[in-house]
């Protein structure tokens, strides 16, 4: 480079700083917190779109992110994306892992680049100190909860079609655990125990067969919402009754607004909470952890609580149904 040119670089420099340092930049503003989302598909069931739903009111520009959506209900995949957001440098990977285990690798890499993770709606197995935090149900809990409810309805025998999640989700997971291991103390019969991967189509096969086989049931426990509508499908189509004072007793989780209805309506049982509104506390976190700030918790469990048929109200189908 001549002189002249060199000078010419330099005054450059010293008048265009700004255009200069955004060389390589996406385009969005320095001033923008990037972040990877990595999150099950949005069709899985209603909870599921009620929460993706609820991080893209967020996690915008006009709220100060560049984010970037990921989804997939396989865990490899997740892997790969989680790959990408390291290599593009985010400043935060926020992970709602499609199963609990296999993520220890990827997470050292993201605390190896300075990227920041934080879990949302699913706990994984990994060491804490490879996520700065866990904001999550207590899916035990919720399992728990809901045992503890069909206990308490003193049947004469339970003879239950337990009808599972994706498998290996904290989900599934979490809401199997509770049942299994009181069916084992309780010498409960689980006659029929298979995953319908969160699929309404899957868990009414599922039921029909059971049904077919001549099965006998006066239970369902299903792990979300969509699957209790399946099971109740097939035993419509069987002309079995269900609900308040009828043949089988019918358990959802995740409180669907049209789930609560049903309740209200005395068709089923019992629904179990699961909060998807979760982007509040996601944005929360990154603040303060922007800002410099000791978060005063690991894990953040969100308040949940299960609706009976017996009790729920209006009021409640308002306040805590998820969707339309």
């Amino acid at each position: 480079m001549n002189v002249r040119g060199f000078f010419s670089a330099a005054l450059s420099a010293l008048i265009f700083p700004a255009v200069l340092s955004g060389c390589g930049q996406s385009g969005s503003g320095s001033d923008l917190i990037r972040v990877g989302i990595i999150n099950n598909d949005p069709n899985e069931s209603g909870y599921r779109t009620a929460n993706v739903n609820d991080l893209k009111k967020t996690f915008t520009k006009e709220n100060g992110y560049d984010a970037d959506f990921k989804y997939s209900m396989k865990n490899d995949e997740q892997i790969a994306f989680a790959q990408k957001f390291i290599q593009d440098e985010v400043d935060y990977l926020l992970l709602s892992a499609a199963d609990t285990a296999g993520w220890d690798t990827v997470l050292q890499d993201a605390k190896t680049a300075g990227v920041k993770v934080i879990l949302f709606d699913r706990i994984i197995d990994a060491p804490d100190d490879l996520y700065e935090a866990s904001i999550v149900s207590d899916m035990v809990k919720e399992g728990e909860t809901a045992v503890e409810w069909l206990k308490n309805q003193k049947l004469d025998q339970y003879e239950i079609i337990h009808i599972q999640g994706h498998l290996g989700s904290a989900a599934q997971k979490g809401r199997s655990e509770a049942l299994e291991k009181t069916a084992k103390e309780l010498g409960w019969t689980i006659v029929t125990q298979q995953s319908a991967d969160w699929s309404t189509e899957t868990a009414q096969q599922i039921v029909q067969a059971s049904i077919d086989a001549k099965k006998q049931f006066n239970v369902i426990y299903a792990e979300n919402d969509d699957m209790a509508k399946g099971a109740a499908a097939a035993l419509d189509k069987a002309n079995i009754s269900h609900g308040v004072g009828k043949d089988v007793i019918i358990m959802g989780f995740d409180c669907n607004k049209w789930a609560l209805e049903k309740l209200l309506a005395q068709e089923w049982n019992y629904d179990g909470q699961c909060n998807p509104f979760q982007s509040g506390y996601l944005d929360d976190t990154i603040k303060k952890l922007e800002n410099g700030e000791t978060l005063k918790e690991k894990t953040i469990y969100l308040d949940e609580k299960g609706f009976d048929a017996a009790t729920i109200t209006q009021a409640d189908v308002e306040k805590y149904g998820i969707g339309s």
